[in-house]
């Protein structure tokens, strides 16, 4: 949990349920809340001019979602879709930086948070600029692992499938599944009812 959630009530925070498929802000619009996800998951998106998707993140339970864009005054550059029902606290712009204004230890767990993303974010964009698609699916699995404190092998579940991996990586689907399968045996990954376990 990035921010706990008894004190984005405190400062205001509204709780709010969406079905699946969803858009919570689409590309363009300027932030005006601080999201952070209680149940569900969030997928931040982008079309291509061929109107091919792009999947940049999906983010899971208590993570936030575009907060740095909350510092700065740009539009957002994707969209935010629920990949299904998703409960969120939506906290006005104002109130959040007056919560960080009176609270400076959370402000400097984000600031934490934000440069290990942006680590994380570096590592998997030189990995996506691999030829080699292992190197590009290993790039995207450490990612989405380097978000939970269990690291040990084989320990964290993929809430990925093999099409929204190849959505994030920019590769075929039929790609993505050859290399799984090559992943498996080289035993960087594991399979397991067909989930991918890393």
């Amino acid at each position: 949990m990035l921010i706990s959630e008894e004190l984005l009530l405190d400062y205001g925070a509204e709780e709010e349920t969406f079905g699946r498929h969803h858009t919570i802000f689409n590309e363009g619009d300027k932030p005006q809340y601080y999201y952070q996800v209680v149940e569900g998951r969030i997928k931040l998106n982008h079309y291509n001019d061929e109107g091919r998707e792009l999947i940049l993140a999906i983010l899971d339970r208590g993570l936030s979602v575009c907060e740095l864009l909350l510092f700065i005054d740009q539009t957002y550059p994707v969209n935010a879709v629920t990949f299904e029902k998703c409960t969120i606290l939506k906290l006005p712009k104002k109130r959040f930086i007056k919560m960080l204004d009176d609270n400076p230890e959370i402000s400097r767990d984000i600031n934490k948070f934000l440069s290990e993303r942006l680590y994380y974010k570096y590592i998997m964009l030189e990995n996506n600029s691999s030829l080699r698609p292992d190197t590009r699916i290993v790039g995207v699995l450490d990612y989405h692992k380097s978000f939970y404190e269990d690291q040990s092998k084989y320990s964290y579940e993929v809430p990925l499938t093999r099409q929204q991996i190849a959505a994030i990586t920019a590769l075929r689907v039929e790609t993505v599944v050859r290399a799984v399968k090559r992943l498996e045996k080289e035993k960087y990954l594991k399979i397991i009812n067909r989930k991918i376990h890393v």
